[in-house]
Parts: C-alpha cells; structure tokens; sequence
C-alpha cells in the first residue's frame, strides 16, 4: 500500500534524470533512482512486496503488483501497477507524472486557479431516475444533498450554482456546459452508488476524476472510447487534487472510504474546467442505504465535501 502523511509540503526539487525501462511496452522507472532524484529515502518495508518512500514531511509506500496506493490513509489507484525487476521496484512515469508529482507538489497560483463559483450537478433527474432501491431513487438524494452542499459553501463564503434545481432532466452534456457558460471554477457531480449483488458488504464513498491520456480507466464500465487527449484533461492536475481534498475530508468524517478512481464520464471529459464525480455512498447497502435518506447523516456528507473544496482552494491560491 502507499501512505502519504503529509505535512508542509516543499516546492518541488529539481530532480536528477531517472533512468527509464521499457516494461510491457510502458516507461517505468526505478522507485530507487526516483526516491533519490527527488530527496526521499527508500527502504523495503517486506523485502519484494512492499516498499517505503519519506522525508521530513512526506512518506509514500507502494506495493508491488498492485494499482492500489494510499496517501494519507486516502486510497489513490495508480494508471499502472508497481512492477519488480531483478531485485528492484519500478513505477510507471505515467503515474509520476500525473498522480504522484501533483499531489506531492501541488501547483500554486497557477493563472485561473482561483476559487469563487462552484458548479454543483445533482445527478440524473425527471425520467432518469438513476438507482432505485425500493423507495429510495437516487435522483432524489443527489439532489437534496446537492442543497446541502450549496448551503455550506455559501457559508463558507463561496458562490454555488446547480445545474438543476427540481426533478427535472439534464443531459449529460449540458451539465458542463452550463458550468462554462457562467465561468465557473468548479465542477461537482452528486451521485450515489448501488450494487446488485454483495449489498452488505459494498458501501463507502469515492471520488471520480478525469483519466489521464494514454491510460485505462478505474471504473469497470470504462464509459469513453479512446485514450488520447479530451477536453476534460486540460486540468489533469487540479482535477487529481480536487478529488484527493474531497476524498480526504469524506474518509477523515467517518465514511467508508474507497478511494480516488478514474475515469471518462460524460460530464467529466466535456468539462473545460476543475471537475470531479462524487458516488456519495451506495443505496443498495443496508445500513448506508437509510442513511443517506437521513438528512442530517446527508448535511454530514455536505459538510465533508465543503471541507475538501475549501481544503483545495487553499492548496492552489
């Protein structure tokens, strides 16, 4: 697993160049010569299985053979997975390009980044219902959720626009666009998840953001063709740290936590702006399923949201 805790964090070192290794047709590059480059040291915490990174602020750990990382106690998924070669560890450059470097570094002051009008888009709506289970339709809390967020933004000091505010139907590809047309800094779309099968074991909240060029998508379903460059990645990096600050602040309110995914949703490849995709929790599960029809257990998640995009803002301006 990866662990990151992080303090203040440094600029970003001038690093010395790494050599690269062609694995299955990927650049890699050994996390050694990597650590190194970078200030960080290296050891092996289970010799060819695991493996820790630190300075003084920061401690990442990996596990070979796997996507799955950690930052934080947040769990990330790496494009790629960790790789051992002769003796040695490597890391995918895709990955430390656009999923560990941004969250270590984050950019400040970069020109746009700044944070006053926050788009929220409650999922589906009028004859698209999303998920049913039983009574609970999930077009009814993503839009009551939606509200409670706007509350506590606004409280916080933020502008909030929705992209619908009654049972109505929005498509996909309007939703973003109606962030752009108002100028916009933030794009957020409310949904809830469900599972046909394993309810009671499958609950927890994770964070969407846009798939980097050239790498698979998280989510099974892998909606959007291609792999090359889309509109939606012209924040790859903001939309990364976006969805770690609000991931964080979920998992540090007590929500089960599963991690910050990829992915090419609709609303998220068409955004031209900061953009993530919040599956809340799962309406299917039989404990988080009458939770999220209570609204103070609802108002809990807003106030989670709110905390990671105050907690963004502050790591950009």
């Amino acid at each position: 697993m990866l662990a990151l805790a992080l303090g203040a964090l440094p600029a970003f070192p001038v690093p010395r160049p790494a050599e690269e290794t062609i694995i299955g047709g990927k650049a890699y590059v050994r996390v050694m010569d990597w650590a190194r480059s970078h200030d960080l040291e290296m050891h092996w915490l289970k010799r060819d299985e695991t493996l820790e990174m630190n300075n003084h602020s920061s401690r990442l750990t990996l596990e070979v053979d796997s996507r799955e990382a950690e930052l934080n106690g947040v769990k990330v998924w790496l494009s790629l997975p960790v790789v051992e070669r002769n003796g040695g560890a490597y890391l995918a450059q895709l990955d430390l390009r656009t999923t560990i470097q941004p969250l270590l570094w984050p950019r400040k002051g970069r020109p746009g980044a700044g944070v006053r009008l926050v788009c929220l888009d409650p999922g589906h709506g009028g004859n698209d219902p999303g998920y049913c289970v039983g009574s609970r339709q999930e077009k009814k809390y993503t839009l009551l959720l939606a509200q409670q967020l706007r509350d506590q933004l606004g409280n916080a000091g933020l502008k909030v626009m929705l992209t619908r505010t009654r049972d109505k139907r929005v498509e996909l590809s309007a939703r973003p666009e109606l962030a752009k047309q108002r100028n916009a800094d933030l794009f957020i779309s409310l949904h809830f998840n469900a599972v046909a099968t394993s309810a009671s074991s499958v609950e927890g909240a994770e964070v969407y953001c846009m798939t980097p060029p050239g790498a698979a998508s998280t989510n099974a379903r892998g909606e959007g063709s291609g792999t090359g460059v889309m509109t939606g990645n012209r924040y790859n990096d903001e939309n990364l740290l976006l969805a770690y600050s609000v991931q964080k602040a979920l998992a540090h309110s007590g929500v089960a936590e599963r991690g910050v995914k990829r992915a090419r949703f609709e609303v998220l490849r068409e955004a031209g702006l900061p953009a993530i995709l919040i599956e809340a929790g799962f309406l299917s599960h039989p404990v988080e399923g009458r939770r999220i029809a209570d609204a103070a257990y609802r108002r809990r998640l807003a106030q989670a949201i709110c905390d990671g995009v105050m907690a963004y803002k502050r790591a950009v301006e």
